[in-house]
Order: structure tokens, then C-alpha cells, then sequence
């Protein structure tokens, strides 16, 4: 397959685009058409890590291009101006993925990130058995067993011995108390 020469593709899209400003619709359609493949090619170069955004720009493109027409100056090539829109889309799409980027922290060392989470989840655990252990033995059990291992009050109830408006009781007034103790702390 060989390429045309720019001048052919000028000249072709040119004498489609004119025209088509003229009201030959079959002309402008073909235009769309050919302009569009010359897009792919433009943008697919500058685009090439990003070959799913190719068609998005270019059917940008051929919008703005539609909606600037009567901006273009017949004296001109038309290319030149259909790559000054497509710069101008690209930009755009390049501002737009730049600023999405600049929301993400790369990850460098996933090992110290996981051990910090480790660490940290430890230190929580100690500090919260440590709070737990200033409470008596009938608001502790109930905590435990509903808050942090996920049983129900009537399972909690057959494993304390207690009943289970005492454990309701207990894990209400255990929590009144540790409420207490931390807003102490600070």
C-alpha cells in the first residue's frame, strides 16, 4: 500500500470541504470520511501510548471542525487548519489526562507501605486491648466477643453465662467508659 502524497490529500480534502461549504452533502460526507482517516494517522503518531483515545480526539475533531467551517479561509491549506484544531483537542486531552494523573501517588515501595499498615494495625490492637483491660470483667467479655469477634448478644450470652440484657448492658456502659477514657487522653 502507498501513501499519497500531502499534496493529493490536500487538494482531495480540500475540493471535498469546499464543496460540501457549498451544500454538496455527498462531498461533506466524504470529506468527514477521508479527514477522519487523515486524523487517525495525525493523532495516532502523538498518541501513541494512548491508541484508546485516538477516536475519542478525532471525533472531537471532526465536530469542532463542523461547528468552526465558516472560520475557514479558502486561501489557506486546509490541513494546516484541520491540525490546528487537532493540536488544540489533543492539548486538551493531554491537560485532561495530566491533571487525572497528578491525583495518583506512584507506589514505589509496596513492601514499607504494607509493613507501616502491619505495624500500625498491631499498635491499634495493643492499644485497644490495653483500654479494654481497665474495664471489668462484665463489660470486657461482651465487647469482645460482640464488638470484635462479631458474635450476637445471645451467643455472648450462652459463652459468659451472663444474661442477655446484661450483655447489652455491659457493652453499652463498657463503651460509655472507654468513650471517657480516650477523650481523657486528649
Amino acid at each position: 500500500m502507498t501513501s499519497r502524497p500531502a499534496s493529493d490529500v490536500e487538494a482531495q480534502l480540500r475540493a471535498l470541504f469546499l464543496r460540501g461549504l457549498d451544500g454538496d452533502a455527498a462531498a461533506y460526507h466524504a470529506f468527514l470520511v477521508r479527514l477522519g482517516a487523515h486524523l487517525r494517522a495525525f493523532l495516532a503518531r502523538r498518541l501513541y501510548g494512548w491508541p484508546d483515545e485516538v477516536e475519542d480526539v478525532v471525533q472531537e475533531c471532526l465536530l469542532a471542525m463542523h461547528n468552526v467551517r465558516h472560520t475557514y479561509q479558502p486561501d489557506q491549506p486546509l490541513t494546516a487548519w484541520a491540525h490546528a484544531i487537532a493540536r488544540h483537542k489533543l492539548i486538551d486531552v493531554l491537560r485532561a489526562k495530566s491533571a487525572r494523573e497528578s491525583l495518583h501517588d506512584p507506589l514505589d515501595d509496596e513492601t514499607a507501605l504494607f509493613a507501616a499498615s502491619e505495624t500500625e494495625a498491631s499498635d491499634a490492637r495493643r492499644d485497644l486491648d490495653g483500654l479494654l483491660d481497665t474495664l471489668p470483667e462484665k463489660q470486657r467479655a461482651p465487647i469482645r466477643c460482640v464488638k470484635l469477634q462479631g458474635l450476637s448478644v445471645a451467643e455472648t450470652a450462652r459463652i459468659t453465662g451472663l444474661s442477655e440484657s446484661a450483655v447489652k448492658v455491659g457493652i453499652h456502659r463498657g463503651l460509655k467508659a472507654l468513650a471517657k477514657l480516650v477523650g481523657a487522653a486528649a
